[in-house]
């Protein structure tokens, strides 16, 4: 007992016993963090068809520590995912969003299946050919709204609301949906009518606005991006970040209003 006694009295080993748990303080704590700040998702580990159920071989967990790099509908485990139906087409490393599977077996219009009270789905008309993108918009892709003819002084608008809008379907005035650069149908002599309609994918703001723009101007598409689903995802976090921030410059301006 005496000998511990004079061994914490000893200057030189209280100094060596400080750095030596300094030093494990300084490599535990940055270990601790990486592991406690560690996340999983999903990847697609063997193709999978559209319509096909999914099982435990397709698909495998994958530990990130870059967690806000993952689109915000990417689905963390696996049990999460096997035994529910692909919506899509997903290829080896796709990463497995929400809205790419369903609790059900596909459907026709099987895109409207992955709303989730967010999100709604509204159709807007395609007024001429040049207004539609000439008949390329594809389900999936990425576009911007610009109204033209609107209001009074008929002006020319871009609504920062509708800057990232993801389109679920391109649609023929038989109610035909566009698959492949095809309209589908059963007659022959259709498969190429021109889309009339479209169907997007909007929160209330994105809605309402939409259903005002289609009485009062003449909405035209530009097409922002066509691609994988992991960057589609990210144009749509990025415009539902920016219809925030406006939602709440409207409510402190009111707020001011009020107070006035």
């Amino acid at each position: 007992m005496d000998s511990i006694k004079m061994l914490f009295r000893n200057k030189k080993f209280i100094g060596l016993l400080s750095l030596i748990i300094g030093c494990s303080i300084a490599f535990i704590s940055p270990t601790y963090q990486k592991i406690k700040s560690q996340t999983t998702f999903v990847r697609v580990s063997k193709t999978i068809k559209r319509g096909e159920k999914i099982n435990d071989s397709q698909v495998r967990e994958i530990n990130t520590s870059d967690s806000k790099s993952l689109p915000s509908s990417s689905l963390k485990q696996k049990k999460d995912v096997v035994g529910k139906y692909a919506i899509v087409d997903m290829e080896k490393d796709d990463l497995v969003l929400k809205s790419k599977v369903s609790m059900q077996p596909v459907a026709e219009n099987e895109y409207l299946y992955g709303l989730n009270g967010e999100k709604r789905a509204i159709s807007i008309t395609i007024k001429d050919f040049a207004s539609g993108l000439s008949g390329k918009l594809q389900t999936g892709d990425i576009i911007s709204i610009i109204a033209t003819d609107f209001g009074d002084d008929k002006k020319t608008i871009e609504p920062p609301e509708l800057k990232y809008v993801r389109v679920l379907a391109v649609t023929n005035a038989k109610g035909a949906d566009k698959e492949n650069d095809v309209i589908k149908s059963d007659e022959n002599e259709n498969e190429n009518d021109l889309p009339t309609t479209i169907t997007v994918m909007a929160n209330e703001e994105q809605t309402k606005l939409l259903a005002k723009l289609e009485v009062e101007s003449k909405m035209h598409i530009s097409l922002i991006y066509r691609g994988t689903d992991y960057y589609a995802e990210k144009f749509i976090e990025e415009q539902d970040k920016a219809i925030k921030s406006l939602v709440t410059k409207t409510l402190d301006v009111n707020t001011s209003k009020n107070e006035e």
